[in-house]
């Protein structure tokens, strides 16, 4: 559009209508009026940098600027800034500020290689105040007429001078700023404007209207810059509120530069776009006279008048209406015709007929149920660094979206330039438009800010402008909002309600769900919500496709648009880094890149791109089937489609940046699952056995411009080798527009269905175009468990199997993951948004690689990455750390670790070591695995495997390297330690989890249900009495303070019943660092009992603890230190309150030496001795090196 809220004065006006006259639709429309001409401002300006504020008390508008930058444009493009150094005060938050400290980013972080990891980086940076100058030539035919200066979109403030004579200032983010300019005289003038891109009113600094994250805080002004003459009445503003019955209501804004009265005819005329036919006509008389002046502080006195009017024309036929399906476009022409002809106006404005309504939790649109498939736009242009401003670049990006079955986009936080809604409104695409504010972190909503007042003002501004568009369909004010914003958003959303009925309202994005909301865009019905980490559907339970939110939604009454699905990463694609042509320059890949080819892993970058990309579709199909699944669902908002650059790197969408194919998921399989009509089917499970029935529920989400009339169904069990196992035919069904259609059953009888295999369910309704298919796997009922001749299995490298390996023998090593020594969070899923912004939420990984070719993975079907049958794998097994491990060391399953920590991990791995052939696996394939179909048919094939000749690993490995991998039992385990009681628990919090070595498990008191008071409780009991000397107390490691324990009491008891006094009580430290007690008195006893009488959290009366370990002295035989040397030949156990180093000898002898406390031994403790190293070195030096076999740390 053409209009659009200007700096002005604030204009109060009266109207004098005539009656209007009956006018026959085919009457001749007025001479057109025209708008007189003007001039674009394209080219070089002056300009100069004001790093100081001083541009306004110095009066640089009154003299002229120095240096030179072409507008359009941003400084940073034309390399005008301050180079990016470790001060660079950016706009956006950063979480993991290791950058700044860590030595593994040391380099950099020094001046000529200094990279950011956070973002995409400039390659200049500028944040302030920067005076752009020019002149300009007023042509004589201008003398007498209105002038308006249009700047589409600059990226801040702007405050403008016409030569020394002040204008006005504006703060807009998402619309043109426009300044009346009165009557200016012919001649040369200076054009001075001064753009400030800091945050004049605190938006919040993630805001992807202004934040660093995205876009980047440029300075400049992009898009259409004009200097615009009108008569000296004019039209201002053009809003078109048109009903589907085929009545059109326009008003029409006049302004007059005189403070005369004047009589004018406005007419309007309404057209078919695609014809340019007529199709309706409506005039009236108005009298435009009242005066107003503004005598507001900074603003020149304009002496104006105005007038409102509104017309109501009836189309001569039903109007065609607008959709994603037919996106029909009509043009409403307003030509203002005064007494004077000369004084002639006109306007146009393209709009729609598109009716949106709710029913119940459902959308309507013009008539028809709608269900809105959306991603995120968060301001990401690497290439320019600012949004597109021209129509095709926005046809190129709806069209990608359109390709993958989407309808929708929400800009996050932002508002789209004009350009967006014209490529919308003809390609028949939604918009969620919002008011450029995320308000949260330094601000929030209803605490009377300045952003109270200023997000008013941007809403008015974006529906004056973007009013008129069809594609506009959701209105919010933006993000997650912090503040009271309950009370003030309810506010918001009626004033905006009332005020414009042409789209539905609501507070915010994600929160708060508020009654005045007309829909909700809420967290709550997705996979994996923030926080969950390992607890999340997806990483938690067994892979299935019957789950929906039907339960959620029914306790709403209006719909529900889940909120931010997904956010499923992918590894960074390095492919992709000379795609950066701008001065957006990916340097947080550089420093990934260096990571992993530190780690010897460079070569490998593409496969885990391709590995990990496999992995996210899954997870996004399951996300986008959940919410098609579910009945009475409003849509879905994905993040996203396309990758999100900041926040730490959030790699999550299919497509880079550029909204372009990164080679994993095409356009075709996506829109398979997502799109307007989608096959769906219902399984309780996705691993199956040949003595069970597959057994599916079909159904059809159907959301096209049409009922579906004696639709038939087919469906296919397919194997990998194209052919069908079982096939057949659903009867035909009438299917509506709407969800939760049931097409029928299928039940499959799997005893001669062939196995072990991977088979695709595939469901097709050719009536619609539209196929779906789902992975399944059959496993034999039953599979040979005993280990082929020459094959010994293992726990532990113990006597028996280092014997075996001794002799040349072949030993299978089933670690358990418990005892594999890493802290990798190992899940199903991908990595949610990323660890840098989530404070190391897990999972940790973005799935396996392995080569299914590989003989190992004969008798195991697989793909090369993680597919839903290594759910049963990798949610009981632990990633192994092979940093000591030869460099040409391929494992046979290779977990990929995130691209900030790049370690080398793996599930499975072959090695020649001890003399024999030895194949070590992570993965929990102990026992009978009864349950376990995948286990138990991978142990069978890694046995087969070893069975075969063609098991000769190459490469050599050490022992102490293998059990360099793996630790001892838990400390608490080795004192015989279980616990004998907890206050309460919640469901898979249970209390032997804070005794499990395992500090990303806890205890956690009942959150669920009546929430029981302080205090809370824990007690354990140990094997026999020790001597207790303190406690080390390790919090919760998510990050979250909920449950975490300020006021303690500690007791030891003998029998468990007699407490006595605490033998410690204190206050714990508000973080999340392990906390260590120790104890004035030793105490001596079988039990303990640790009492949380509060907690930090700022509400709830919970408590939890992730470890809890015992800091005693207990007696160890000789034998038994010889045994854990044997095990590992450096080893540390937590016994006693010294620090204590045993070193075996090879003659069976044991000597040690303490410091701290100094006790019994070949070895006392030297006073200058202060730490650990030291002592041994001391000790080592006394001592011939072939003697020594290990040495043991015992302590802390």
């Amino acid at each position: 559009m053409f209009l659009s809220t200007r700096a002005r004065a604030v204009l109060v006006f009266t109207l004098f209508l005539l009656p209007l006259a009956a006018v026959a639709a085919d009457k001749a429309s007025p001479p057109p009026g025209g708008r007189g001409g003007l001039i674009k401002l394209d080219g070089q300006w002056r300009l100069e940098l004001d790093r100081r504020d001083l541009g306004i008390p110095q009066r640089w508008f009154a003299r002229e600027l120095t240096g030179k930058v072409n507008l359009p444009g941003t400084l940073t493009a034309q390399g005008i800034g301050d180079d990016v150094t470790l001060q660079t005060e950016w706009t956006g938050s950063i979480i993991d500020r290791s950058w700044f400290t860590s030595p593994r980013y040391e380099k950099y972080r020094t001046p000529g290689n200094l990279k950011v990891p956070f973002w995409l980086q400039p390659t200049k940076y500028y944040a302030g105040a920067a005076w752009y100058q020019r002149e300009i030539e007023i042509p004589p035919d201008w003398k007498g007429r209105h002038a308006v200066l249009f700047l589409e979109r600059p990226h801040g403030q702007t405050h403008v001078w016409l030569d020394d004579r002040e204008v006005a200032s504006l703060y807009a983010l998402g619309t043109p700023h426009e300044y009346e300019m009165g009557l200016i005289q012919p001649g040369r003038h200076s054009l001075t404007v001064r753009l400030d891109n800091r945050m004049v009113v605190d938006v919040g600094p993630n805001s992807h209207s202004v934040s660093d994250h995205t876009q980047g805080n440029w300075n400049g002004i992009v898009g259409r810059m004009e200097l615009r003459s009108t008569p000296p009445i004019w039209i201002d503003d053009v809003q078109v509120y048109p009903s589907n019955d085929g009545s059109v209501r326009v008003s029409v804004a006049l302004r007059k530069d005189e403070p005369l009265g004047d009589m004018v005819e406005v007419e309007v005329v309404i057209r078919d776009r695609s014809s340019g036919l007529q199709v309706a006509r409506a005039n009236k008389t108005v009298r435009v006279m009242d005066m107003i002046r503004d005598d507001s502080p900074g603003h020149r006195q304009l002496t104006v008048t105005g007038a409102t009017c509104e017309l109501v024309a009836k189309l001569n036929a039903p109007p065609r209406l607008w959709d994603e399906f037919s996106p029909a476009l009509y043009v409403a022409e307003v030509h203002l015709v005064p007494q004077d002809p000369a004084r002639a106006d006109s306007a146009k404005t393209t709009f729609g007929f598109c009716e949106l309504k709710t029913q119940g939790t459902q959308f309507v649109l013009n008539g028809h149920k709608a269900f809105f498939r959306g991603t995120l736009e968060c301001c990401i242009f690497p290439r320019t660094g600012h949004p597109p401003v021209d129509v095709e670049e926005w046809k190129r990006i709806i069209g990608v979206c359109k390709a993958h079955g989407l309808n929708m986009i929400r800009f996050h936080s932002w508002c789209p330039p004009e350009a967006a809604f014209v490529a919308a409104d003809e390609m028949g695409f939604y918009f969620q438009v919002e008011c450029s504010s995320w308000a949260n972190t330094t601000t929030g909503l209803g605490l009377g800010k300045p952003i109270d007042k200023w997000i008013y003002e941007e809403a008015d501004r974006i529906l004056r402008h973007y009013g008129n568009h069809p594609s506009f369909l959701l209105l919010l004010y933006g993000n997650e909002p912090g503040g009271k914003h309950q009370a003030f958003l309810g506010k918001w959303v009626e004033h905006y309600k009332a005020k414009d009925p042409r789209r539905l309202v609501a507070g915010g994005a994600g929160w708060p769900e508020i009654p005045a909301n007309q829909f909700h865009v809420s967290p709550g019905p997705r996979v994996q919500a923030w926080g969950q980490g390992l607890k999340s559907r997806i990483n938690a339970r067994p892979p299935e496709t019957r789950t929906d939110y039907r339960d959620y939604v029914a306790k709403r009454t209006v719909p529900v648009i889940s909120h931010e699905i997904g956010q499923w990463c992918v590894y960074p694609n390095l492919e992709e880094i000379p795609k950066y042509t701008g001065y957006l320059k990916p340097r947080n890949f550089e420093i990934f890149r260096d990571f992993l080819d530190a780690a010897g892993m460079g070569k490998l970058a593409h496969d885990f791109l391709i590995a990990s990309g496999k992995l996210q579709a899954l997870c996004y199909k399951e996300e986008i089937e959940s919410a098609l699944r579910t009945p009475g669902m409003g849509g879905f908002q994905l993040l996203d489609l396309h990758d999100f650059p900041g926040q730490g790197t959030a790699l999550v969408g299919v497509l880079d940046p550029f909204w372009e194919f990164k080679g994993y998921v095409t356009a075709e399989e996506y829109r398979r699952f997502c799109g307007p009509t989608v096959p769906l089917a219902r399984l309780d499970k996705r691993v199956f056995t040949t003595d069970e029935t597959l057994a599916a529920d079909v159904e059809m989400a159907h959301f096209g411009p049409a009922p579906l009339k004696g639709a038939q169904a087919t469906w296919r069990l397919v194997g990998d080798d194209g052919k069908a196992a079982a096939e057949g035919t659903l009867p035909a069904r009438d299917v509506p527009i709407d969800n939760g259609t049931a097409l029928g059953s299928i039940r499959i009888d799997l005893r001669d269905v062939p196995s072990p295999a991977r088979y695709k369910l595939v469901v097709s309704l050719p009536a619609a175009k539209a196929e779906n298919d789902w992975d399944v796997w059959v496993y034999p009922a039953k599979v040979q468990a005993d280990p082929p001749a020459g094959v010994t299995v293992a726990i532990d490298l113990d006597e028996k199997a280092l014997a075996a390996l001794k002799d040349g023998g072949k030993v299978l090593l089933l670690v358990p993951p418990k005892l594999v020594k890493s802290k990798v969070a190992l899940g199903f899923s991908s990595i949610f948004w990323n660890t840098a912004w989530t404070r190391g939420q897990a999972p940790h990984t973005l799935g396996i690689l392995c080569d299914p070719k590989n003989p190992a993975l004969a008798a195991f079907p697989t793909d090369s990455h993680s597919n839903w049958q290594w759910w049963y794998l990798v949610s009981r097994a632990g990633a192994m750390v092979l940093d000591e491990m030869p460099d040409g060391l391929a494992p046979i399953v290779r977990v990929i670790d995130d691209w900030f920590t790049a370690r080398p991990l793996a599930l499975a791995l072959e090695v020649r070591c001890g003399g024999g052939s030895l194949l070590v696996c992570s993965i929990d394939l102990s026992g009978d695995l009864g349950d376990n179909p995948v286990a138990r048919q991978l142990r069978a094939s890694l046995l087969a495997y070893m069975g075969r000749p063609a098991f000769q690993p190459k490469v050599e490995v050490t022992v102490d390297q293998v059990r360099g991998m793996m630790t001892g039992p838990a400390a608490m385990r080795r004192l015989g330690a279980r616990v004998a009681g907890v206050s309460s628990f919640e469901e898979g919090y249970e209390g032997d989890k804070a005794i499990d070595g395992d500090v990303s498990t806890m205890w956690h008191t009942r959150w669920t249900g009546d929430l029981p008071p302080f205090p809370h409780e824990i007690r354990i009991a140990l094997d026999k009495p020790a001597t207790i000397h303190g406690v080390r107390l390790t919090p919760r490691q998510d990050n979250n303070l909920n449950g975490t324990i300020k006021d303690y009491e500690l007791y030891v008891s003998a029998d468990g019943k007699n407490w006595d006094k605490p033998v410690a009580k204190g206050a714990l430290s508000k973080d999340f660092s392990p906390k260590t007690v120790e104890l004035s008195k030793p105490a001596t006893g079988r039990y303990v009992r640790l009492v949380v009488l509060s907690g930090h959290a700022t509400k709830g009366t919970w408590a939890s603890l992730a470890e809890l370990e015992l800091d005693t002295s207990v007696e160890i035989s000789t034998a038994e230190i010889i045994r854990l040397l044997e095990r590992e030949s450096i080893a540390r156990i937590f016994t006693t309150h010294a620090q204590v180093i045993l070193i075996g000898l090879s003659d069976g002898q044991v000597f040690f030496g303490t410091y701290k406390h100094a006790e019994a031994g070949k070895y006392a403790s030297d006073p200058e001795l202060s730490d650990v190293g030291n002592l041994v070195s001391h000790i080592l030096a006394r001592r011939p090196k072939d003697q020594v076999k290990g040495i043991l740390i015992a302590g802390e």
